[in-house]
Protein backbone atom coordinates (compact mmCIF):
# COMPACT_ATOMS: atom_id res chain seq x y z
CA UNK A 1 0.00 0.00 0.00
CA UNK A 2 1.04 3.40 -0.84
CA UNK A 3 1.13 5.86 1.85
CA UNK A 4 1.00 8.71 -0.36
CA UNK A 5 -2.82 7.15 -1.49
CA UNK A 6 -3.80 7.24 2.26
CA UNK A 7 -6.47 10.18 3.06
CA UNK A 8 -8.36 8.46 5.85
CA UNK A 9 -6.99 6.90 8.70
CA UNK A 10 -8.82 4.89 11.83
CA UNK A 11 -6.96 3.82 14.77
CA UNK A 12 -8.42 1.01 17.02
CA UNK A 13 -6.65 1.64 20.23
CA UNK A 14 -5.60 5.14 19.54
CA UNK A 15 -4.65 6.05 22.85
CA UNK A 16 -2.13 3.90 23.06
CA UNK A 17 1.66 6.10 23.71
CA UNK A 18 2.63 4.51 20.36
CA UNK A 19 -0.56 4.87 18.32
CA UNK A 20 -1.41 8.30 19.49
CA UNK A 21 2.10 9.19 17.78
CA UNK A 22 1.10 7.63 14.66
CA UNK A 23 -2.21 9.38 14.51
CA UNK A 24 -0.70 12.67 15.13
CA UNK A 25 1.85 11.59 12.14
CA UNK A 26 -0.98 11.56 9.66
CA UNK A 27 -3.22 13.83 11.28
CA UNK A 28 -0.31 16.40 10.50
CA UNK A 29 -0.12 15.07 7.26
CA UNK A 30 -3.51 16.21 6.13
CA UNK A 31 -5.58 13.24 6.36
CA UNK A 32 -8.50 12.59 8.13
CA UNK A 33 -7.95 10.69 11.45
CA UNK A 34 -10.52 9.01 13.67
CA UNK A 35 -10.08 6.63 16.37
CA UNK A 36 -11.77 4.13 18.94
CA UNK A 37 -10.24 3.20 22.24
CA UNK A 38 -11.68 1.51 25.75
CA UNK A 39 -11.77 4.17 27.91
CA UNK A 40 -11.38 8.45 28.09
CA UNK A 41 -7.69 9.49 29.19
CA UNK A 42 -5.75 12.93 29.07
CA UNK A 43 -4.27 12.03 26.01
CA UNK A 44 -7.48 10.96 24.10
CA UNK A 45 -8.55 14.13 24.90
CA UNK A 46 -5.75 15.77 24.01
CA UNK A 47 -6.13 14.00 20.71
CA UNK A 48 -9.80 15.49 20.36
CA UNK A 49 -8.81 19.26 20.77
CA UNK A 50 -6.34 18.16 18.22
CA UNK A 51 -9.18 17.78 15.70
CA UNK A 52 -9.30 13.69 15.67
CA UNK A 53 -12.53 12.25 16.03
CA UNK A 54 -12.69 9.54 18.98
CA UNK A 55 -15.21 6.93 20.79
CA UNK A 56 -15.31 4.69 23.52
CA UNK A 57 -17.69 2.03 22.36
CA UNK A 58 -17.03 -1.15 20.45
CA UNK A 59 -19.89 -0.58 18.05
CA UNK A 60 -19.86 -0.37 14.50
CA UNK A 61 -22.25 1.85 14.35
CA UNK A 62 -19.97 4.71 16.13
CA UNK A 63 -17.44 4.41 12.86
CA UNK A 64 -17.66 7.71 10.75
CA UNK A 65 -19.27 7.05 7.64
CA UNK A 66 -16.48 8.01 5.72
CA UNK A 67 -14.32 5.61 7.52
CA UNK A 68 -16.37 3.46 5.84
CA UNK A 69 -15.40 3.80 2.59
CA UNK A 70 -12.29 1.85 1.44
CA UNK A 71 -10.25 3.55 -1.28
CA UNK A 72 -8.06 5.80 0.33
CA UNK A 73 -8.79 4.61 4.27
CA UNK A 74 -6.24 2.60 6.11
CA UNK A 75 -7.14 0.99 9.35
CA UNK A 76 -4.47 0.70 11.86
CA UNK A 77 -4.82 -1.34 15.19
CA UNK A 78 -2.63 -2.54 18.15
CA UNK A 79 -1.25 -5.83 19.14
CA UNK A 80 -3.44 -5.26 22.58
CA UNK A 81 -6.84 -5.38 20.66
CA UNK A 82 -8.63 -8.57 21.21
CA UNK A 83 -9.28 -11.06 18.47
CA UNK A 84 -12.91 -10.81 18.73
CA UNK A 85 -12.73 -6.77 18.57
CA UNK A 86 -16.45 -6.03 16.47
CA UNK A 87 -14.94 -3.25 14.82
CA UNK A 88 -11.43 -4.61 14.15
CA UNK A 89 -13.64 -7.76 12.69
CA UNK A 90 -15.64 -5.20 10.59
CA UNK A 91 -12.88 -3.96 8.63
CA UNK A 92 -11.13 -7.16 8.04
CA UNK A 93 -14.49 -9.07 7.19
CA UNK A 94 -15.31 -6.02 4.69
CA UNK A 95 -11.35 -6.17 3.22
CA UNK A 96 -10.50 -2.87 3.80
CA UNK A 97 -6.32 -2.08 4.21
CA UNK A 98 -6.12 -3.04 7.86
CA UNK A 99 -2.07 -2.84 9.96
CA UNK A 100 -0.73 -3.44 12.93
CA UNK A 101 0.73 -0.18 13.99
CA UNK A 102 4.25 -1.64 13.55
CA UNK A 103 4.08 -2.48 10.10
CA UNK A 104 2.72 0.81 9.47
CA UNK A 105 6.05 2.54 11.34
CA UNK A 106 7.83 -0.04 8.96
CA UNK A 107 6.56 1.11 5.81
CA UNK A 108 7.14 4.84 7.09
CA UNK A 109 10.53 3.81 7.82
CA UNK A 110 11.07 2.53 4.28
CA UNK A 111 10.83 6.32 2.71
CA UNK A 112 12.84 7.72 5.33
CA UNK A 113 16.92 7.59 6.43
CA UNK A 114 15.43 5.63 9.93
CA UNK A 115 17.37 5.76 13.24
CA UNK A 116 15.80 2.90 14.74
CA UNK A 117 16.78 2.57 18.90
CA UNK A 118 16.03 -0.84 20.06
CA UNK A 119 16.77 -2.53 23.75
CA UNK A 120 14.92 -4.07 26.34
CA UNK A 121 14.93 -0.48 28.63
CA UNK A 122 16.15 2.96 27.66
CA UNK A 123 14.89 3.51 24.09
CA UNK A 124 12.57 6.02 24.95
CA UNK A 125 14.76 8.34 26.69
CA UNK A 126 17.82 7.67 24.67
CA UNK A 127 15.35 8.28 21.59
CA UNK A 128 13.75 11.39 22.95
CA UNK A 129 17.45 12.87 23.14
CA UNK A 130 18.57 11.89 20.24
CA UNK A 131 15.29 13.78 18.93
CA UNK A 132 16.20 16.90 21.17
CA UNK A 133 19.43 17.18 19.71
CA UNK A 134 18.41 16.65 16.23
CA UNK A 135 15.24 18.86 15.98
CA UNK A 136 16.86 22.09 15.87
CA UNK A 137 19.57 20.92 13.30
CA UNK A 138 19.61 22.13 9.49
CA UNK A 139 17.99 18.61 8.87
CA UNK A 140 16.10 18.88 11.50
CA UNK A 141 14.11 15.27 12.50
CA UNK A 142 11.02 13.06 12.59
CA UNK A 143 10.59 11.14 15.86
CA UNK A 144 8.09 8.89 17.25
CA UNK A 145 8.56 8.05 21.31
CA UNK A 146 7.48 6.36 23.73
CA UNK A 147 6.41 8.99 26.36
CA UNK A 148 5.57 12.22 26.51
CA UNK A 149 8.67 14.76 25.93
CA UNK A 150 8.93 17.59 28.17
CA UNK A 151 10.32 19.92 26.09
CA UNK A 152 7.59 19.55 23.75
CA UNK A 153 4.85 18.03 25.44
CA UNK A 154 4.09 15.69 22.26
CA UNK A 155 5.27 11.88 21.81
CA UNK A 156 5.81 13.19 18.18
CA UNK A 157 8.27 15.30 15.85
CA UNK A 158 6.76 16.05 12.71
CA UNK A 159 10.17 17.41 10.62
CA UNK A 160 10.51 17.80 6.95
CA UNK A 161 9.32 15.25 4.90
CA UNK A 162 13.08 14.17 3.94
CA UNK A 163 13.86 14.74 7.37
CA UNK A 164 15.43 11.35 9.38
CA UNK A 165 13.09 9.33 11.26
CA UNK A 166 13.75 8.11 14.98
CA UNK A 167 11.55 5.62 16.17
CA UNK A 168 11.38 3.18 18.80
CA UNK A 169 12.27 -0.45 17.93
CA UNK A 170 9.70 -2.38 19.88
CA UNK A 171 11.26 -6.18 20.49
CA UNK A 172 7.31 -7.10 21.88
CA UNK A 173 5.45 -9.47 19.27
CA UNK A 174 8.75 -8.75 17.63
CA UNK A 175 7.45 -5.63 16.18
CA UNK A 176 10.33 -4.46 15.13
CA UNK A 177 11.25 -6.66 12.29
CA UNK A 178 8.62 -4.58 9.99
CA UNK A 179 11.19 -1.57 10.32
CA UNK A 180 13.66 -0.52 7.51
CA UNK A 181 16.51 0.91 9.80
CA UNK A 182 20.00 2.60 8.34
CA UNK A 183 20.92 3.04 11.72
CA UNK A 184 20.38 0.91 14.73
CA UNK A 185 20.57 1.38 18.46
CA UNK A 186 20.69 -1.73 21.18
CA UNK A 187 20.71 -0.19 24.74
CA UNK A 188 19.86 -3.08 26.67
CA UNK A 189 19.70 -6.89 26.41
CA UNK A 190 17.77 -8.16 29.93
CA UNK A 191 15.59 -10.56 29.46
CA UNK A 192 12.00 -9.67 28.71
CA UNK A 193 8.74 -10.50 27.08
CA UNK A 194 9.52 -14.31 27.78
CA UNK A 195 5.83 -15.12 26.87
CA UNK A 196 6.66 -14.24 23.66
CA UNK A 197 9.97 -15.89 22.93
CA UNK A 198 9.58 -18.49 25.00
CA UNK A 199 13.52 -18.04 26.33
CA UNK A 200 16.31 -15.34 26.53
CA UNK A 201 18.20 -17.16 23.62
CA UNK A 202 15.19 -16.50 20.98
CA UNK A 203 14.68 -13.03 21.94
CA UNK A 204 18.35 -12.99 21.25
CA UNK A 205 18.50 -14.39 18.29
CA UNK A 206 15.88 -12.20 17.20
CA UNK A 207 17.73 -9.24 18.14
CA UNK A 208 20.55 -10.73 15.56
CA UNK A 209 17.93 -10.64 13.03
CA UNK A 210 16.81 -7.10 13.39
CA UNK A 211 20.68 -5.77 13.41
CA UNK A 212 21.43 -8.16 10.29
CA UNK A 213 18.31 -5.59 8.58
CA UNK A 214 20.53 -2.87 8.42
CA UNK A 215 22.29 -2.42 4.58
CA UNK A 216 25.37 -2.47 3.86
CA UNK A 217 26.37 1.27 4.60
CA UNK A 218 24.01 0.79 7.86
CA UNK A 219 25.40 1.71 11.27
CA UNK A 220 25.34 -0.54 14.60
CA UNK A 221 25.62 1.40 17.82
CA UNK A 222 25.53 -1.51 20.60
CA UNK A 223 26.27 -0.49 24.65
CA UNK A 224 29.59 -2.28 25.75
CA UNK A 225 28.06 -4.41 27.94
CA UNK A 226 26.21 -6.33 25.41
CA UNK A 227 28.31 -6.37 22.75
CA UNK A 228 29.68 -9.84 23.39
CA UNK A 229 25.45 -11.15 23.56
CA UNK A 230 24.41 -11.05 20.20
CA UNK A 231 26.95 -11.50 16.47
CA UNK A 232 25.02 -9.43 14.11
CA UNK A 233 27.65 -10.52 11.70
CA UNK A 234 29.29 -6.87 10.84
CA UNK A 235 31.22 -4.05 12.52
CA UNK A 236 29.91 -1.90 15.25
CA UNK A 237 30.51 0.93 17.58
CA UNK A 238 30.23 0.51 21.42
CA UNK A 239 29.57 2.88 24.50
CA UNK A 240 30.06 2.51 27.56
CA UNK A 241 30.62 4.39 31.12
CA UNK A 242 34.26 2.56 30.96
CA UNK A 243 34.89 0.54 28.23
CA UNK A 244 33.68 0.68 24.71
CA UNK A 245 34.71 3.07 21.93
CA UNK A 246 32.60 6.42 23.42
CA UNK A 247 32.90 6.72 27.24
CA UNK A 248 31.99 8.96 29.49
CA UNK A 249 34.74 10.48 31.58
CA UNK A 250 34.78 12.42 34.53
CA UNK A 251 31.34 12.03 36.35
CA UNK A 252 29.96 13.65 38.77
CA UNK A 253 27.28 15.51 40.45
CA UNK A 254 27.01 19.19 40.27
CA UNK A 255 24.10 21.08 42.12
CA UNK A 256 21.61 17.57 42.09
CA UNK A 257 22.64 17.13 38.19
CA UNK A 258 25.28 14.54 36.42
CA UNK A 259 28.12 15.72 34.28
CA UNK A 260 30.05 14.31 32.34
CA UNK A 261 33.03 14.41 29.46
CA UNK A 262 32.04 12.70 26.37
CA UNK A 263 35.02 11.21 24.50
CA UNK A 264 34.93 9.23 20.92
CA UNK A 265 38.76 7.91 20.18
CA UNK A 266 39.74 11.88 19.15
CA UNK A 267 36.91 13.46 19.81
CA UNK A 268 35.75 15.16 22.63
CA UNK A 269 32.87 17.46 24.87
CA UNK A 270 33.74 18.35 27.90
CA UNK A 271 31.40 19.82 30.85
CA UNK A 272 27.97 18.30 29.30
CA UNK A 273 25.48 18.62 32.26
CA UNK A 274 22.21 16.36 32.10
CA UNK A 275 18.84 17.83 34.31
CA UNK A 276 18.14 13.94 34.42
CA UNK A 277 19.58 12.01 36.83
CA UNK A 278 21.29 8.85 37.28
CA UNK A 279 24.44 6.89 35.57
CA UNK A 280 21.53 4.89 33.55
CA UNK A 281 20.98 8.49 31.76
CA UNK A 282 24.78 9.29 30.99
CA UNK A 283 24.67 5.85 29.64
CA UNK A 284 21.57 6.96 27.23
CA UNK A 285 23.22 10.41 26.74
CA UNK A 286 26.72 8.55 25.12
CA UNK A 287 24.57 7.07 22.68
CA UNK A 288 22.35 9.86 22.05
CA UNK A 289 25.60 11.84 21.41
CA UNK A 290 27.20 9.42 19.53
CA UNK A 291 24.41 9.59 17.13
CA UNK A 292 24.33 12.62 17.08
CA UNK A 293 28.67 13.52 16.19
CA UNK A 294 27.35 10.80 13.30
CA UNK A 295 24.33 13.17 11.69
CA UNK A 296 26.75 16.51 11.49
CA UNK A 297 26.05 17.72 14.84
CA UNK A 298 28.98 20.14 16.40
CA UNK A 299 30.27 19.35 20.33
CA UNK A 300 29.29 22.76 20.93
CA UNK A 301 25.54 22.21 19.93
CA UNK A 302 25.82 19.38 21.69
CA UNK A 303 26.44 20.60 25.19
CA UNK A 304 24.16 23.32 24.37
CA UNK A 305 21.22 21.51 23.69
CA UNK A 306 22.03 18.48 26.21
CA UNK A 307 21.40 21.22 29.28
CA UNK A 308 18.14 21.81 27.87
CA UNK A 309 16.78 18.27 27.46
CA UNK A 310 14.08 18.13 29.96
CA UNK A 311 13.11 14.45 30.18
CA UNK A 312 10.04 12.23 29.24
CA UNK A 313 6.45 12.18 31.26
CA UNK A 314 6.91 9.17 33.73
CA UNK A 315 10.61 9.03 33.27
CA UNK A 316 12.00 9.98 36.64
CA UNK A 317 9.97 13.24 36.72
CA UNK A 318 9.92 15.53 39.69
CA UNK A 319 5.93 15.88 40.38
CA UNK A 320 6.06 17.71 44.22
CA UNK A 321 8.85 18.66 46.39
CA UNK A 322 8.53 20.38 49.57
CA UNK A 323 11.86 21.29 51.89
CA UNK A 324 9.81 17.99 53.56
CA UNK A 325 9.27 15.60 51.06
CA UNK A 326 9.57 15.12 47.47
CA UNK A 327 7.98 13.06 44.97
CA UNK A 328 9.05 11.30 41.91
CA UNK A 329 6.97 9.29 39.26
CA UNK A 330 8.86 6.45 36.66
CA UNK A 331 7.85 4.26 34.64
CA UNK A 332 9.95 1.47 35.59
CA UNK A 333 8.74 -2.54 35.16
CA UNK A 334 11.66 -4.41 34.59
CA UNK A 335 14.04 -5.20 37.35
CA UNK A 336 17.23 -3.83 36.28
CA UNK A 337 15.19 -0.42 35.64
CA UNK A 338 13.71 -0.16 38.85
CA UNK A 339 16.88 -0.99 40.15
CA UNK A 340 18.66 1.81 38.09
CA UNK A 341 15.60 3.96 39.37
CA UNK A 342 16.09 3.79 42.78
CA UNK A 343 20.38 4.15 42.39
CA UNK A 344 19.49 7.29 40.67
CA UNK A 345 17.04 8.32 43.89
CA UNK A 346 19.99 7.54 46.54
CA UNK A 347 22.32 9.78 44.30
CA UNK A 348 20.27 12.68 45.21
CA UNK A 349 18.47 12.05 48.24
CA UNK A 350 21.53 10.64 50.04
CA UNK A 351 20.61 9.80 53.70
CA UNK A 352 16.69 10.93 53.07
CA UNK A 353 14.18 7.58 53.70
CA UNK A 354 12.98 6.55 50.10
CA UNK A 355 9.61 5.25 49.92
CA UNK A 356 9.42 3.03 46.77
CA UNK A 357 5.16 2.40 45.60
CA UNK A 358 5.88 -0.24 43.09
CA UNK A 359 2.97 -1.70 41.07
CA UNK A 360 4.18 -4.75 39.05
CA UNK A 361 3.26 -4.85 35.12
CA UNK A 362 2.00 -8.17 33.66
CA UNK A 363 1.72 -11.55 35.41
CA UNK A 364 3.64 -12.82 33.15
CA UNK A 365 6.94 -10.25 34.12
CA UNK A 366 6.46 -10.73 37.63
CA UNK A 367 6.33 -14.98 37.10
CA UNK A 368 9.43 -14.62 35.49
CA UNK A 369 11.42 -11.76 37.47
CA UNK A 370 10.15 -12.02 40.72
CA UNK A 371 13.26 -12.31 42.53
CA UNK A 372 15.16 -9.47 40.14
CA UNK A 373 12.21 -7.38 41.45
CA UNK A 374 12.77 -8.16 45.01
CA UNK A 375 16.43 -7.83 44.69
CA UNK A 376 15.88 -4.41 43.06
CA UNK A 377 13.19 -3.07 45.88
CA UNK A 378 15.72 -4.02 48.34
CA UNK A 379 17.20 -1.28 47.64
CA UNK A 380 14.54 1.49 48.94
CA UNK A 381 14.22 2.19 52.56
CA UNK A 382 10.46 0.77 52.28
CA UNK A 383 8.07 -0.44 50.03
CA UNK A 384 4.54 -0.59 49.36
CA UNK A 385 3.41 -2.90 47.09
CA UNK A 386 0.62 -2.75 45.55
CA UNK A 387 -1.71 -5.59 43.44
CA UNK A 388 -0.60 -6.56 40.07
CA UNK A 389 -1.74 -4.61 37.27
CA UNK A 390 -2.66 -7.46 34.38
CA UNK A 391 -3.06 -5.18 30.86
CA UNK A 392 -3.72 -7.73 28.45
CA UNK A 393 -3.34 -10.97 30.61
CA UNK A 394 -5.56 -12.63 32.55
CA UNK A 395 -4.47 -14.09 36.23
CA UNK A 396 -1.70 -16.45 36.50
CA UNK A 397 -2.08 -19.30 38.77
CA UNK A 398 0.37 -18.95 41.82
CA UNK A 399 1.28 -15.34 40.74
CA UNK A 400 0.54 -12.27 42.72
CA UNK A 401 2.26 -8.99 44.48
CA UNK A 402 3.27 -11.49 47.12
CA UNK A 403 5.34 -13.31 44.75
CA UNK A 404 7.84 -10.09 45.07
CA UNK A 405 6.86 -9.64 48.61
CA UNK A 406 7.80 -13.10 49.80
CA UNK A 407 11.66 -12.98 48.34
CA UNK A 408 12.01 -9.12 49.84
CA UNK A 409 14.64 -9.37 52.58
CA UNK A 410 13.70 -6.01 53.38
CA UNK A 411 11.40 -5.81 56.42
CA UNK A 412 9.84 -2.79 56.06
CA UNK A 413 7.30 -3.66 53.38
CA UNK A 414 3.67 -4.10 52.96
CA UNK A 415 1.13 -5.33 50.47
CA UNK A 416 -1.94 -2.77 50.19
CA UNK A 417 -4.73 -2.62 47.58
CA UNK A 418 -4.37 0.52 45.41
CA UNK A 419 -7.72 2.05 46.81
CA UNK A 420 -6.12 1.99 50.73
CA UNK A 421 -2.43 4.02 49.28
CA UNK A 422 -3.46 7.18 50.78
CA UNK A 423 -4.90 5.71 53.87
CA UNK A 424 -1.74 3.86 53.98
CA UNK A 425 0.87 6.54 53.75
CA UNK A 426 -0.72 8.06 56.57
CA UNK A 427 1.50 5.63 58.44
CA UNK A 428 4.79 6.24 57.06
CA UNK A 429 6.83 9.10 57.98
CA UNK A 430 7.63 10.25 54.45
CA UNK A 431 10.71 11.69 52.77
CA UNK A 432 11.26 10.94 49.50
CA UNK A 433 8.53 9.02 47.98
CA UNK A 434 8.67 7.16 44.55
CA UNK A 435 6.23 5.56 42.60
CA UNK A 436 7.29 2.96 40.06
CA UNK A 437 4.98 0.94 37.39
CA UNK A 438 4.07 1.01 34.42
CA UNK A 439 0.24 0.76 34.38
CA UNK A 440 -2.43 2.51 36.08
CA UNK A 441 -0.51 3.61 38.81
CA UNK A 442 0.03 7.25 37.03
CA UNK A 443 -3.54 7.56 38.08
CA UNK A 444 -2.76 7.44 41.98
CA UNK A 445 0.25 10.27 41.60
CA UNK A 446 -1.70 13.10 41.70
CA UNK A 447 -3.48 12.02 44.95
CA UNK A 448 -0.17 11.29 46.55
CA UNK A 449 1.02 14.83 45.59
CA UNK A 450 -1.97 16.67 47.00
CA UNK A 451 -1.59 14.05 50.19
CA UNK A 452 1.97 15.55 50.29
CA UNK A 453 0.56 18.79 49.74
CA UNK A 454 -1.86 19.22 52.59
CA UNK A 455 0.13 17.72 54.79
CA UNK A 456 3.11 20.05 54.04
CA UNK A 457 1.29 23.15 52.50
CA UNK A 458 3.09 25.92 54.92
CA UNK A 459 6.19 25.32 52.83
CA UNK A 460 5.59 24.14 49.64
CA UNK A 461 7.62 24.99 46.81
CA UNK A 462 7.32 24.46 42.72
CA UNK A 463 9.55 22.41 41.00
CA UNK A 464 11.06 24.88 38.27
CA UNK A 465 12.08 24.44 35.09
CA UNK A 466 15.96 24.29 35.52
CA UNK A 467 15.73 21.75 38.24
Amino acid sequence: MNLNEVHRVYFIGIGGIGMSALARWFHADKCTVAGYDRTATDLTMILEEEGMAIHYEDDTEFIPNAFKEKEGTLIVYTPAIPSDHLQLNYFFDNGFEVKKRSEVLGMISEDHYTIAVAGTHGKTTTGSMMAHLLNNTRRGCSAFIGGIMTNTNSNLIMGEKNAPVIAEADEYDRSFMWLNPNYVVITSLDPDHLDIYGDEEAMLDTYEDFAKKLPGDGKLLIQSDIGCRINPGMKYTSYGLRDGDAVAEAIRIVNGTFAFTYRNGKKKIADIHLKVPGYHNVLNALAAITVALDMGMEGEEIRKRMKTYAGVSRRFEYVFKSPEATLIDDYAHHPEEVEACLKAVRSIAKKRKITAIFQPHLFSRTHDFKAGFARALDKADEVILLDIYPARENPVEGISSKSIYDLMKNERKVMVPKDYLIRELENHDLEVVLTIGAGDIDKEVPKIAAYLKNKFYSQTEKVEEDE
